[in-house]
């Protein structure tokens, strides 16, 4: 009796053991929510979810990656010989492209690499941000203006020894084709002496093509992609990486961003031939000054566009397009 008179006037207690009481008179304000750039992602890196996310990774996620999108993969050898952490500044296409990008990762840098991620697209829920957190190591940023909070957050946890995975077009493309990239890769690598991989994803647009939200402004970038994504279908895919690239003396941002871009239009093209003959067919479209108009497609129908994608790059050049 004496014990059953204890646990009742336990459960019956109220501060410290339940919650205190809210006065009546006084509007209960509603609970804060901490996401997108306020978002706390400290967590997602400590020791027993870094465990827990390279279990799921290694035994869940890179099994289900081969089997919806057989990668053929070059350029690992670029990453044989070079210590992290490295920036890689890759186009980007389709939601999947960072999970088969992470997968296809050497192991050394696979665990421990982080993901920018659109604050306003991945971070605007606290269920999404848990996710994603915790699924990719994605941690929040800015893409609709410069931020330099984002900006902080990254470069002090690439000083920290984190990889870091950036899409710096800002947003998927609609149709394959690169777009212009902005220049948080190359602040990040001037900022913290770190080089950028530069890498190129062929076939992804396949795998989960994005589909452009109804009635928003022109495709790519902030805010211009539904809710909805396409649909997942098996298709074979490309990854290609390229040499690490570090800032000349004197070079600004901007102009090592255009040949961060240069770069991965070059793995575009290494896609239908090889080393050599790549590289001949980008200097003979621009030089690397140019490099911002190098590698949009034409400026053709969107059928057209995506037929020009998927062709050899003898077609790429302007020069042989059908009337």
């Amino acid at each position: 009796m004496a014990r059953s008179g204890i646990l009742g006037r336990v459960r019956t207690a109220r501060f410290p053991f339940a919650a205190p009481s809210w006065p009546t008179t006084v509007d209960r304000p509603d609970p804060e929510r901490k996401v997108g750039l306020d978002y706390d992602h400290d967590w997602s890196r400590r020791y027993p979810v870094r465990l827990a996310r390279a279990v799921m990774m290694d035994n869940v996620t890179r099994p289900a990656a081969r089997l919806l999108a057989p990668a053929t993969v070059r350029g690992l050898e670029h990453l044989q010989h070079v210590e992290g952490p490295l920036i890689f500044a890759a186009n980007h296409a389709s939601h999947i492209d960072t999970p088969l990008l992470l997968t296809t990762l050497p192991v050394e840098f696979r665990h421990r690499t982080i993901v920018a991620a659109a604050s306003d697209y991945f971070f605007d829920r606290t269920w999404k941000s848990v996710l994603w957190a915790f699924a990719l190591a994605a941690i929040p940023i800015e893409r609709s203006k410069v931020s330099r909070r984002s900006a902080d957050t990254a470069a002090e946890l690439v000083e920290d020894g984190w990889n870091l995975v950036i899409f710096p077009e800002g947003g998927r493309s609609p149709d394959g084709w690169t777009q212009p990239f902005h220049g948080g890769a190359a602040y990040l690598a001037r900022r913290t002496g770190r080089p950028v991989v530069p890498v190129y994803l062929h076939g992804t647009r396949h795998v989960l093509p994005k589909t452009v939200e109804a009635g928003a402004r022109a495709p790519g970038g902030s805010g211009t992609e539904s809710r909805l994504g396409g649909r997942l279908r098996r298709s074979p895919i490309a990854v290609l990486f390229g040499a690490p690239m570090t800032p000349d003396e004197g070079e600004n941002a901007r102009r090592f961003s255009a040949r961060v871009e240069a770069a991965v239009a070059t793995l575009s093209r290494e896609v239908h031939s090889d080393w050599w003959q790549a590289r001949r067919a980008v200097s003979a479209v621009a030089p690397v000054d140019g490099a911002e108009t190098a590698h949009r497609g034409p400026d053709a129908s969107a059928w057209r566009r995506s037929w020009a994608l998927d062709d050899p790059p003898s077609r790429r050049d302007g020069k042989e397009w059908p009337d």
